[in-house]
């Protein structure tokens, strides 16, 4: 096994890896666990382009355009992320998405300009985070262990709620938290922590998405799969750049300035978060690339009629899980999405899993992404100032994690840039960290 020699290996637990990230696994577990991220990811790739279709009243056939955009787009910027094109992609295991962040901003441009304006506003706005990208470099003295550790925490926690979410059968749903839905979770969670303790080999790497298609299998006869969405996408479908047209307006564009730096605050600590979880120290010139990445990757996207695009943090936890960082094996989930994107009816077949699959095996990942980031902390020494800077930083995030509503009377700008428990909690662990004099006995 040849052993990650990026900029510095981490000495903890280096051999747990299966596959370091310039591993290559063997091309069938390759597949699998290529798919394993894209079940990981596909609720969240879709999420969004669907609430923005729903509020904006548009059509079935511009609602069905713009989620075939948006997982192209994703295939596309998630390859870019892992492969590295130039000074573009941080090169470790990153799958692209498009955010929660952006909904507000897109809903708000959508309901004026229609998707020419959406469009716009993606490009036209993403070169706030290809800036940014370039100050990445004297930015990252400002982000030791303490913090990292912090963030990685914060990232693992934040994300709790949504596969509790998911177990209970999603947000909204009738039958929430009903136990059909209950037991379909604890058994795909069950099932999956067997996989991965007991399984060897081929099993055990790719519990999760075995885990996840037995739970789809046990929801059919239970009725909780609508296989007619499948029946009825359409075989072939060809993205289109600017097939809504291109309508620039500059209030637009800012519009969707704090939601890209919401963006750029969380894809570093996404992309340190991957480096964590990979066993490698990244360099602040891996972690711009990746910054510069979600730049680009959102301009692209907007090409094709999809919203921006920014780094997932739903994936680390796998890494972790299955001690396989290959991004090799991300770049064929780039690949296998685009593909998907071309092809609604396998799209279809995946999007109408029932959420407490996913939650089943979401609980064990993001628990172990919030694991990880303990495990940092539990590195370093531990004073008042450090389990300060910790606790403040975590009841934030966690706070307006789980009452965004506290939120509701500051301004639109502040609320999009506080909404995001991982941005809020890593906002104070910085500033504390600046302003909280470093004790002689910490030192």
């Amino acid at each position: 096994m040849n052993q990650n020699r990026d900029e510095g290996p981490m000495n903890q637990n280096q051999d747990e890896l299966l596959y370091g990230i310039e591993d290559n696994p063997p091309l069938g577990l390759s597949f699998l666990l290529a798919f394993q991220h894209i079940l990981a990811a596909f609720a969240g790739i879709i999420a969004v382009p669907l609430v923005v279709c729903n509020a904006l009243n548009f059509s079935v056939e511009q609602t069905t355009i713009m989620v075939s955009a948006t997982i192209f787009a994703s295939g596309l910027t998630t390859f870019i992320q892992s492969r590295g094109i130039g000074p573009v992609g941080s090169r470790v295991s990153g799958m692209m998405g498009t955010d929660f962040t952006f909904v507000n901003p897109t809903i708000s441009v959508g309901a004026q300009f229609g998707i020419a304006g959406i469009v716009a506003a993606t490009i036209t706005g993403s070169a706030v985070e290809i800036i940014l990208s370039r100050f990445i470099r004297p930015l990252m003295r400002f982000f030791p262990p303490l913090i990292t550790g912090t963030v990685v925490s914060l990232i693992g926690i934040t994300l709790l709620p949504v596969s509790m979410d998911w177990a209970a059968g999603g947000s909204g749903a009738a039958d929430y938290a009903s136990l059909r839905n209950l037991a379909v979770a604890l058994v795909v969670m069950l099932f999956t922590l067997f996989l991965n303790h007991f399984g060897r080999g081929i099993l055990k790497s790719a519990a999760v998405f075995v885990g996840m298609v037995f739970g789809y299998l046990i929801c059919i006869p239970l009725g909780m799969v609508d296989l007619g969405q499948v029946t009825s996408a359409s075989w072939f479908s060809i993205p289109m750049i600017f097939r809504y047209g291109f309508h620039f307006d500059l209030a637009s564009t800012l519009a969707f300035v704090p939601a890209y730096l919401v963006s750029t605050i969380g894809t570093v600590g996404i992309v340190i978060a991957i480096g964590e979880s990979s066993h490698s120290r990244l360099s602040s010139d891996r972690v711009a690339a990746g910054v510069l990445a979600d730049g680009v990757g959102s301009a692209i996207s907007g090409l094709f009629g999809a919203g921006p695009n920014t780094s997932f943090s739903q994936n680390v936890g796998l890494i972790t899980l299955t001690k396989v960082a290959s991004r090799r094996v991300m770049m064929l989930s780039g690949i296998l999405l685009a593909v998907m994107g071309v092809l609604p009816k396998f799209a279809a077949l995946i999007s109408v899993m029932p959420q407490p699959v996913l939650g089943g095996a979401g609980v064990i990942m993001f628990g172990l992404v919030a694991a990880q980031g303990i495990k940092t902390l539990s590195s370093i020494h531990l004073g008042d100032r450090e389990l300060l800077i910790i606790s403040v930083s975590l009841a934030l995030g966690i706070g307006v994690t789980v009452r965004p509503e506290i939120l509701k009377n500051l301004p639109q700008a502040l609320q999009m840039i506080f909404s995001s428990g991982i941005s809020t909690g890593t906002l104070a662990a910085l500033i504390l960290n600046v302003i909280l004099p470093v004790r002689k006995e910490n030192a």
